[in-house]
């Protein structure tokens, strides 16, 4: 047996009218429907993958960062990726 606990949930007037009509047109409580979508949200969110991070060039001559580049500027970071993006729409994608 599914241990369940009672809860309040506020939902907008128009929301609640057309989840009512969705269970009761497909033989269901308001409960299971409520509990479906949730699942559902809940294991979408399991597999997405995480978003790829950007990081600061790296000079390939020295290992180090790109001359210029100090990375307690974000102004800096900032211009870098303004320049990257200004050169991508010129020479078109790679």
């Amino acid at each position: 047996m599914r241990m369940t606990k009672r809860t309040t949930v506020r939902l907008p007037d128009d929301l609640l009218t057309r989840a009512k009509r969705l269970a009761a047109r497909d033989g269901r409580t308001l409960t299971d429907l409520i509990s479906d979508g949730l699942r559902r949200v809940i294991e979408e969110g399991k597999r997405k993958k995480p978003s790829k991070r950007v990081l600061p060039r790296v000079s390939k001559a020295t290992g180090g960062l790109m001359p210029g580049v100090d990375l307690t500027r974000f102004s800096d970071y900032q211009e870098l990726e303004d320049l990257e993006y200004i050169e991508r729409l010129r020479t078109g994608p790679k």
